[in-house]
C-alpha cells in the first residue's frame, strides 16, 4: 500500500509537471482568461469521474458529508487553484513551479496541526533534503521573473494547497471512496468561480476565432489528464500515505517539468538537475521508511 499510495503521488505530480507549461501556453494565446480555464478544467474533471463514480454506485452522500467535501473544494480549486491560474498568468510557468513547490512544507505543518501526525526527525530531514533539491533544480536567477504579485498569489496557492491535501485525508476518514471524494471536492470549486469566469468573460469576450487544435488540446489536457486523473490520484495517495509522506511526491514536479522543457524545448539539462533529483529521491526514500 506504502508502495502505490507512493506511486500515485509521484503520478499526480509528474502529470502536473507539465500543466504550467500547456496553462501557460494557453493564457499566452489570450483566449480564455484564468477562472474562465479553471472552471473548463474543473467542469471537463467532474464530467470524466462522476459518470465512472455513478456506475460504480459510488455517489452517496450523508448532508455532513456534502458540507464538508463542498468546503474542502472550496479552499483547493475555488482558492488554491484560483491563485495558482492568476499567479502563473502574472508572473509565468518557471515561477508557478518554483513558488508552489513550498507546498509540501505547508502540508507538513497542517498535518500536525490538524491530524496530530508525528513530526519525527526523519520525516524533518526528509523534507529538507527534497526543498534543497528542487531549489537545485529549477532555480536560475536569470529566469526568475520579476512578478511580484503573481508571486503573492502564488505562494498563497502553494498555502492553501498544504491545507486543502490535509482536508482531503481527514474527510477520507467519513467512510468515502477516493473517487466519491474527487467527484464532490471539484464541484466545490464551482461557486466561486464560476460567477468570476462570467465576469471575466463579460469584460474580456473570448475571442473564439483563436482557438484552434492545440488550445482544444491544451483545456482538455488540464481538464482529463490534470484535473479528473492526476487529482483522483493525488486523493488516494493522501489516503494510503501519512501527509507528511505523501507530501513529498509533489516534489516530483518541478523536476519532471525541467525534464520536459529538455524534451520539448531542447533546453539542456545540466549537473544540477541530477544532484537535485537525487536529494528529492533520497528524501523520499526516507520519509517512506519512517
Amino acid at each position: 500500500m506504502k508502495f502505490i499510495g507512493a506511486l500515485c503521488g509521484f503520478t499526480a505530480a509528474a502529470i502536473w509537471g507539465g500543466m504550467y507549461v500547456v496553462s501557460s501556453y494557453v493564457f499566452k494565446a489570450n483566449v480564455f482568461q484564468p477562472f474562465t480555464l479553471l472552471v473548463l478544467r474543473l467542469i471537463i474533471g467532474v464530467a470524466t469521474l462522476a459518470p465512472i463514480a455513478a456506475w460504480r454506485g459510488e455517489l452517496r452522500y450523508t448532508g455532513d458529508q456534502v458540507r464538508s467535501l463542498l468546503g474542502v473544494g472550496f479552499v483547493g480549486y475555488s482558492i488554491s487553484l484560483g491563485l495558482q491560474f492568476v499567479g502563473t498568468k502574472l508572473s509565468g510557468a518557471a515561477n508557478g513551479a518554483l513558488i508552489t513547490s513550498a507546498s509540501p512544507a505547508f502540508i507538513v505543518l497542517f498535518a500536525f496541526l490538524i491530524l496530530r501526525e508525528q513530526l519525527t526527525r526523519f520525516r524533518i530531514i526528509a523534507l529538507i533534503l527534497a526543498t534543497i533539491g528542487v531549489v537545485i533544480v529549477v532555480f536560475d536567477p536569470t529566469q526568475v521573473q520579476l512578478g511580484v504579485w503573481g508571486n503573492v498569489a502564488l505562494l498563497g496557492a502553494a498555502l492553501t494547497w498544504g491545507l486543502y491535501s490535509v482536508l482531503v485525508k481527514w474527510v477520507g476518514a467519513k467512510g468515502l471512496s477516493t473517487l466519491a471524494i474527487t467527484v464532490m471536492v471539484l464541484i466545490g470549486g464551482l461557486p466561486l468561480t464560476l460567477p468570476l469566469s462570467i465576469y471575466e468573460i463579460a469584460t474580456t469576450p473570448i475571442d473564439w476565432a483563436k482557438i484552434n487544435l492545440v488550445i482544444i488540446g491544451g483545456v482538455l489536457y488540464l481538464g482529463v489528464i490534470s484535473t479528473a486523473l492526476a487529482m483522483f490520484l493525488w486523493n488516494k495517495s493522501f489516503e494510503l500515505l501519512d501527509a507528511s509522506v505523501a507530501s513529498l511526491m509533489f516534489f516530483a514536479q518541478p523536476v519532471v517539468g525541467v525534464a520536459l522543457s529538455a524534451w520539448l524545448l531542447r533546453d539542456p539539462l545540466g549537473v544540477n538537475f541530477f544532484i537535485g533529483g537525487a536529494m528529492i529521491l533520497l528524501g523520499v526514500l526516507l520519509a517512506s521508511k519512517r
